[in-house]
């Protein structure tokens, strides 16, 4: 083979790889387009129409935790804090994390990690750590505290929060009394 026809195949493979990289940017324009990300649409309600839309918007209530706390396990609770540990630290003393440290959070008042960058929206929420309040937040800590840094989702399980709450709550070297 002369230089000739190397030099025809080696312009072939380089100009699909131009078109396909082309085109692939093209699509991804068409389909994902930049420029409207930051656009705002404002839509007005009537005020007599507000009651179900405000009603549609509301959250679902999330189930109370206190009757499930009895039957809860501790050592079930210990394994869901596997989806936690990639943040938050569990042993007494305990460094801080990407989130704070979780030692004796039950019964504890909000934002009580001393040293621990916490978001505003947490350290104006006020309050303790109650077992409804971490339910809450374990439940949706985005709709629990708005503006919080907490970038989990949220165990969705009641089960799974109750079990988790009941390994939180041996956390401590006086645990809080069951409600």
């Amino acid at each position: 083979m002369n230089a000739y026809e190397l030099n025809k195949i080696f312009g072939a493979v380089v100009s699909s790889i131009l078109a396909v990289t082309v085109i692939g940017f093209v699509a991804n324009m068409l389909v994902h387009p930049h420029h409207l990300e930051k656009a705002v649409i404002d839509i007005k309600v009537a005020e007599d129409a507000g009651a179900p839309a405000a009603a549609a918007a509301a959250p679902a209530a999330i189930e109370p935790i206190a009757p499930m706390l009895a039957s809860a396990n501790a050592d079930a609770g210990k394994a869901v804090t596997k989806n936690c540990a990639s943040c938050h630290t569990f042993d007494k003393g305990g460094k801080n994390g990407v989130g704070p440290n979780l030692w004796g959070i039950v019964g504890n008042k909000r934002a009580h990690a001393e040293g621990f960058g916490y978001s505003q929206a947490m350290q104006s929420a006020g309050g303790t750590w109650d077992y409804e309040h971490i339910n809450q937040f374990v439940a949706n800590p985005k709709g629990a505290v708005p503006g919080t840094r907490m970038a989990f989702a949220g165990l969705r399980r009641a089960e799974d929060r109750a079990n988790l709450i009941a390994y939180l709550r041996t956390l401590s070297d006086n645990p809080v009394p069951l409600p």
